[in-house]
C-alpha cells in the first residue's frame, strides 16, 4: 500500500468488507478518510467496477456506509462502493464550522477560487486524486469502469461531475439533489463564498446550467425525490433540471415518491434501484 494510506477499520457485511482508510491529500492539504465496500467477488483476477457515492451536507464518509444498506445489492452485483468525505477537515480556517451549510461538511464538490477557501478543492479530489489513489493501491478495483451517485449536496456533486466528465463515468443517479444551486439559498451562499461573485463560474457547478450544453447524452439520468422532503420546494428544484433536460432531449427518469422525506430512510428504500441502474451501465 502506498505510503501514507492506512486502513483504519474493517467490517464484514454480506460476505464482503466495509473498509475505511486515511491518507494525506495533496489536493486538499489535509488528512482525509474514505470508505470502500469490497464485494465478495472482488479480486485481482476479477476486478470490481466502482460506484462513487457523494454524501450531503453535514455528512462524512460513514453515513452512507452505515445507513443506506447498499451493500446488499452491491454484494450480489459485484460492485465496489467508494464513499469519500464531504470536505477538508482539520484546517481550522476561521468560520469553517460556523454553519452547517458551509465550510466543514459542506464542500459542494467544487474547486474554490477564493483565497481563504483555497483548500476546498473537492472536485479535483473526487475526479483526479481519489481515483488515482484507488488505482495505485487496490488491484481488485477497476477504476476505468466507474459510475457516480449521491444525495442532496452530493447529488449536486454527482450530476455536475458526471456532466463535466462523460468520459470517466458510465452513469449517474441522485437522491434529492440540489439540482439548480444558483437559484437556491444553499447554493448561493456556498458559491458566493467559494467562487466569488462571478456568476459564470457558478454555472460551471450547476447541473441545470450544464445540461443545457448537451444534445448527445445517451445514458439515462436517474433521480429520486421524496414529495415530503422539507427542502424539495425551495432548495432542490428538480423541476428546473427536468425542464432543462427536456429542452435538449436529455434522457431523465425523475421519480417523485409520495410520503418520503430527505432522510436515509428514503435512500435505503430505493438504493437497490440505483445499484441496478449502475450495474446495467457498467455491463455487469
Amino acid at each position: 500500500m502506498e505510503s501514507g494510506l492506512s486502513e483504519i477499520g474493517s467490517t464484514k457485511m454480506f460476505d464482503g468488507f466495509n473498509k475505511r482508510y486515511k491518507h494525506y491529500s495533496e489536493t486538499l492539504g489535509c488528512s482525509m478518510t474514505f470508505s470502500v465496500y469490497f464485494p465478495p467477488s472482488a479480486s485481482s483476477s476479477r476486478r470490481s467496477p466502482v460506484l462513487y457515492w457523494l454524501s450531503g451536507l453535514t455528512c462524512t464518509d460513514e453515513n452512507f456506509i452505515i445507513k443506506s444498506g447498499a451493500q446488499r445489492a452491491a454484494s450480489t452485483r459485484g460492485i465496489a462502493l467508494v464513499v469519500p468525505d464531504t470536505s477538508p477537515r482539520g484546517l481550522n480556517i476561521e468560520g469553517e464550522s460556523d454553519s452547517y451549510d458551509f465550510g466543514v461538511g459542506a464542500g459542494f464538490y467544487l474547486n474554490a477560487t477564493q483565497e481563504k477557501w483555497k483548500n476546498w478543492r473537492m472536485y479535483d479530489y473526487i475526479v483526479k486524486e481519489l481515483p488515482k489513489l484507488l488505482s495505485d493501491n487496490f488491484t481488485q478495483l477497476d477504476t476505468t469502469r466507474a459510475s457516480i451517485s449521491g444525495h442532496s449536496m452530493g447529488g449536486h456533486g454527482a450530476l455536475t461531475i458526471y456532466l463535466k466528465n462523460l468520459d470517466k463515468y458510465k452513469s449517474v443517479s441522485a437522491f434529492a439533489p440540489i439540482a439548480n444551486p444558483i437559484n437556491c439559498q444553499w447554493g448561493q451562499k456556498a458559491f458566493t463564498n467559494y467562487l466569488g461573485d462571478n456568476k459564470a463560474a457558478w454555472e460551471e457547478y450547476d447541473a441545470t446550467c450544464l445540461i443545457s450544453k448537451f444534445n448527445n447524452l445517451s445514458a439515462t439520468i436517474l433521480i429520486d425525490q421524496g414529495e415530503n422532503d422539507q427542502f424539495f420546494p425551495d432548495q432542490l428544484l428538480p423541476n428546473k433540471f427536468e425542464e432543462a433536460c427536456k429542452k435538449v432531449n436529455a434522457p431523465l427518469l425523475l421519480r417523485l415518491h409520495p410520503g418520503y422525506d430527505h432522510s436515509y430512510y428514503f435512500i435505503a428504500t430505493f438504493i437497490e434501484d440505483h445499484i441496478t441502474h449502475h450495474s446495467q451501465a457498467l455491463k455487469l
